[in-house]
């Protein structure tokens, strides 16, 4: 599973994952300028898919960013699942797939704030993560602990940052 812990990472923690099964909407080449509306539209037919019964999260929602969030990069947004989900289901217009979250060495730590200011804590993460592995970042995930609703007080949300490596130097 990932590392979700009862309570917020305040220290940079390494943890070894195993390989965890995704229920995921796919989206290429975005750039950050897109991705409230993105959220918003993809959160909302997930949430029609598990109203349905076509999917049942196993875990708070989550995004893995693949490539280099400050340009054009890829976004996978949704929820871990318990077994490797079968999908794909398309809702409004959005198509959810399997995806996982890759096994070996993942370093996070919690966010506790908006999202406007979670740059800081991903720039901890990431010196951290570039000063122990010796190969590059498979994936960046952000796990939603605390729900982002509009009524959510930003300074009391938690986010989850995890980066997942080839390896470390010295493990």
């Amino acid at each position: 599973m990932l590392p979700l812990t009862p309570g917020p990472l305040h220290d940079v923690t390494w943890f070894d994952t195993e390989r965890v099964p995704l229920a995921m909407a796919i989206h290429e080449r975005v750039t950050m300028d897109v991705l409230r509306d993105l959220f918003d539209a993809t959160y909302s037919a997930i949430g029609g898919a598990i109203a349905r019964g076509e999917l049942t999260p196993a875990g708070p929602a989550l995004a893995l960013y693949r490539g280099d969030p400050r340009g054009t990069f890829d976004i996978e947004i949704g929820f871990p699942v318990h077994t490797p989900w079968a999908g794909p289901v398309v809702a409004d217009g959005i198509t959810i797939v399997a995806s996982e979250w890759p096994p070996g060495p993942t370093v996070a730590v919690s966010h506790i704030g908006g999202y406007d200011t979670l740059e800081a804590s991903w720039e901890q993460l990431a010196a951290v993560a570039s000063s122990s592995a010796s190969g590059e970042p498979v994936a960046l995930g952000e796990l939603y602990v605390t729900e982002p609703s509009p009524e959510a007080d930003p300074a009391t949300l938690r986010t989850d940052l995890m980066i997942a490596v080839e390896r470390t130097k010295g493990r």
